[in-house]
């Protein structure tokens, strides 16, 4: 199994040359943000105001990292849900945000403005939180502490895995599979 090593933030050389399916070991800066926090962000755009961090070619991963174990510095750190977050994703985009981290699908929507705004959407591995952990360098708490587990962290992360499942040119990887699959059964 062969990995495309990408750094983070992503620059427009490295999402013009992923399509839905790469799998991609990513190093560098990460921020971690889950429901409330988007609900925040969204709503500090909608009335100007400065968000946490330029969100120009960042990604952020949808996770709520549990509570660090002594010797430790994050718990577990698996995906979440990413639909939860289509509400808010677009507006995001639009700010600059070139990169999304979580599992399942994304509307039609999401798919359009992951287009329109040249980013991308890759999948962790569900279920894998604890291994996804080892792969966490640096953990600060940047905004909404309030928020415990879904407060914003920046995090720096080394050989990342992730697949991508919504490139740049609109291809979704989930379609491609069940394409593949359904002619298989044929």
């Amino acid at each position: 199994m062969s990995f495309i090593k990408i750094c983070s933030p992503f620059d427009e050389e490295t999402i013009s040359s992923l399509k839905a399916g790469d799998r991609v070991l990513i190093t560098g800066v990460i921020y971690t943000a889950r429901d409330a926090a988007h609900k925040r962000m969204y709503d500090a755009i909608q009335l100007g105001e400065d968000l946490p961090f330029n969100l120009k070619g960042q990604v952020i991963y949808y996770v709520g990292p549990t509570p660090a174990k002594p010797g430790q510095i994050i718990g577990s750190v698996g995906p979440t849900t990413s639909e939860r977050m289509d509400k808010y994703t677009p507006a995001l985009l639009e700010q600059g945000l070139k990169g999304m981290i979580g599992k399942g699908y994304r509307s039609k929507e999401v798919v359009n403005s992951i287009q329109k705004n040249k980013s991308l959407y890759l999948a962790a591995i569900g279920g894998a939180g604890a291994l996804i952990a080892r792969t966490v360098k640096t953990v600060e708490l940047i905004a909404y502490e309030d928020l415990g587990t879904e407060a914003i962290r920046k995090i720096t992360v080394v050989n990342f895995p992730a697949v991508v499942i919504n490139d740049s040119y609109g291809n979704d990887w989930y379609e491609e599979g069940a394409k593949n699959f359904n002619s298989m059964e044929q």
